[in-house]
């Protein structure tokens, strides 16, 4: 049975500044989503990728100067949030899907590990999520800027991508979420209010989302290792 990758590469990238959108941004002399792409079809079990950027990257994208991959079968415009990009490259991927996998366009540097993991998570319990356990200690803030409390991070985990779902579940909640409004900060959280569960599958610390000049220059020495031959 196949899996489909839906990439939502469709933020401005504000924090970053420059003169085009992060995803876009030079790493190591590449767009940073090129190795999105490439690690995703170097993993040799995803079908086709949906990829989904904003719609005045659109032509850009579907050109060549990306190096994207033979397996990003189409590109797709994104929408006002990234959960209305996500559902407009989910209603794009083949019918015959099984199991979709979403990954943020900005974190280059997910494993193959994370890959197989969240498919055969998501096969076995529906809904499989990237994360982290929380090392730090974590403090609730006020509005003047106090600490109110501090919060126990027993169970707290850092979600990321890849995620991963059985298609007929992540069609389900995201009938659900449209229907009532609920918009949710990633994909797993359709499937929370949907009420049904979801399994955690461990990441990485170098599993970096890349929003800020520093994360583009800390990513650079992780780059350089896992994709020497570039």
């Amino acid at each position: 049975m196949s899996v489909s990758a839906v990439v939502p590469a469709g933020g401005s990238g504000t924090r970053m500044g420059g003169p085009v959108p992060k995803q876009f941004q030079s790493l190591n002399g590449k767009p940073i989503l090129f190795y999105t792409l490439k690690t995703l079809q170097d993993s040799g079990v995803i079908s086709e990728i949906v990829l989904v950027v904003p719609e005045k990257e659109y032509k850009a994208a579907c050109a060549d100067w990306l190096g994207k991959p033979e397996i990003v079968k189409k590109v797709v415009i994104g929408g006002e949030k990234r959960q209305d990009s996500v559902f407009n490259g989910f209603v794009e991927v083949s019918q015959d899907t099984e199991i979709v996998l979403v990954h943020d366009g900005v974190r280059p540097l997910l494993s193959q590990k994370m890959i197989s993991e969240s498919i055969h998570a998501a096969r076995e319990y529906g809904a499989a999520i990237t994360a982290i356990p929380v090392s730090d200690t974590i403090k609730r803030v006020d509005s003047s800027g106090l600490v109110s409390e501090t919060i126990d991070r027993e169970g707290l985990w850092r979600v990321q991508t890849p995620q991963a779902f059985r298609y007929p579940l992540l069609k389900e909640a995201f009938e659900k979420a449209n229907s009532e409004n609920f918009y949710g900060t990633d994909e797993g959280t359709l499937i929370e209010h949907l009420g049904k569960p979801v399994k955690i599958v461990e990441g990485s610390e170098q599993n970096i989302k890349i929003t800020r000049p520093e994360d583009l220059e800390l990513s650079e020495t992780f780059i350089s290792r896992a994709f020497p031959e570039i």
